[in-house]
């Protein structure tokens, strides 16, 4: 039996992940990382409340098998230019490496579509620059799922997400070949790929958003 430190659970994915991982037979012990304390009770859950700001006070606590993290903002959520960069990029390299140094066996990302250290924007640099760290470390096993726009009910609204899932349903149908990877997704899709990612001995470890959708219908 594994336990399973999930970050981000409060969101779109983390959401389905962490009802995926209460009712998955491999997991023993949820350990949530949160800001707030939310209002579940399992018996399988551990609630950490955290100080995102000093994560080295919880090193002994970031110790599991499986890594899933979440954790994202907006531009709108977070206006200031140090906070977003603190929240998508410098918050989860810090967690990846204490995951590291406490021999956590598999780290799986939310990342992004076109995510890539070089890009101009702050969003898809951040998510590469992300990326390159899990690559860097070397964890026995990593996860990274690049996600188109994703279906679900969010708690917050994001209009110009919800016009951009409306657009590019109806160009679905047109979507072909390698532009697949552009069809909107269901979190719930993207939350049990990452769980078979963690469980099983996978060839590649970075998935666009249609190989997403291939894992969970294979």
């Amino acid at each position: 039996m594994r336990t399973a430190l999930l970050f981000g659970s409060s969101g779109l994915v983390g959401g389905h992940l962490l009802n995926q991982l209460i009712k998955d037979t491999n997991y023993s012990k949820i350990k949530l990382f949160v800001r707030s304390v939310p209002e579940i009770s399992n018996p399988k859950i551990v609630i950490i409340k955290t100080d995102f700001n000093d994560l080295e006070n919880y090193k002994e606590d970031i110790r599991g098998d499986d890594c899933f993290f979440c954790i994202g903002t907006t531009k709108k959520n977070s206006p200031n230019k140090d906070e977003y960069r603190r929240v998508e990029l410098d918050i989860p390299r810090e967690i990846t490496k204490i995951a590291k140094s406490n021999l956590v066996n598999s780290f799986i990302f939310v990342s992004a579509l076109y995510a890539n250290s070089k890009s101009s924007g702050d969003y898809l640099k951040f998510k590469g620059l992300v990326e390159e760290e899990l690559k860097r470390l070397n964890f026995p096993k990593i996860g990274i799922m690049r996600p188109s726009f994703l279906i679900g009910d969010r708690k917050e609204k994001r209009a110009s997400e919800k016009i951009g899932i409306f657009v590019f349903k109806l160009l679905s149908p047109l979507l072909l070949g390698p532009l697949k990877k552009m069809k909107p997704i269901h979190a719930e899709t993207v939350a049990k790929a990452m769980i078979r990612v963690a469980n099983e001995n996978l060839e590649r470890n970075i998935f666009e958003s249609d190989e997403i959708v291939e894992l969970v219908l294979n």
